[in-house]
């Protein structure tokens, strides 16, 4: 499937390639902006190059980056997991220094909309770290409903972490 580009208001959802990994970076080495993560910090960019381009192809996922213009650096990325039969798992992710800034919510406002009114997504879900308070407030805010929660789901670099499931 192909990985449309979208327009917001103040943003451009575009492919997510190999070049944007650079300006990703900073913020995939902090530890506090890596923390719910289910991995911890990368030590290098080639480490998060190969951990968001794995050498198996990624077939089921597609990225987006998210950029003020379309040929502006990335200051975060969105990805969407078709999990067979009109599902997909939504995620997202935005550089530590434009977080709290409504970047999250705007491009995922945006990914939600396409994925259910063009592409004709059944369902989507977000699997979000149960501590998570801002991720789990946003998808809250875009109209996603608590399904439940999975104790200890992922064991993390912060130890076992419950998941909650929105959807």
């Amino acid at each position: 499937m192909t990985t449309p580009t979208l327009r917001t208001a103040r943003l451009v959802l575009r492919e997510f390639v190999l070049a944007d990994v650079p300006a990703m970076f900073p913020s995939f080495v902090d530890p506090e902006a890596m923390r719910w993560w289910s991995r911890g910090p990368v030590a290098s960019e080639e480490e998060l190059a190969s951990w968001l381009f794995p050498k198996e192809e990624w077939r089921e996922g597609r990225q987006w980056a998210i950029a003020e213009s379309d040929a502006g650096p990335a200051i975060g990325r969105l990805v969407a997991i078709d999990r067979g039969d009109g599902i997909s798992e939504v995620g997202y992710f935005v550089v530590r220094e434009r977080q709290g800034e409504g970047v999250a919510r705007e491009a995922m406002a945006a990914l939600v909309g396409h994925l259910i009114g063009v592409e004709r997504r059944r369902r989507l879900f977000a699997d979000i770290d149960s501590d998570n308070e801002p991720s789990n407030r946003l998808v809250a805010s875009l109209g996603f409903t608590l399904e439940g929660r999975l104790r200890e789901h992922w064991t993390t670099h912060i130890g076992r972490r419950d998941s909650l499931i929105w959807g």
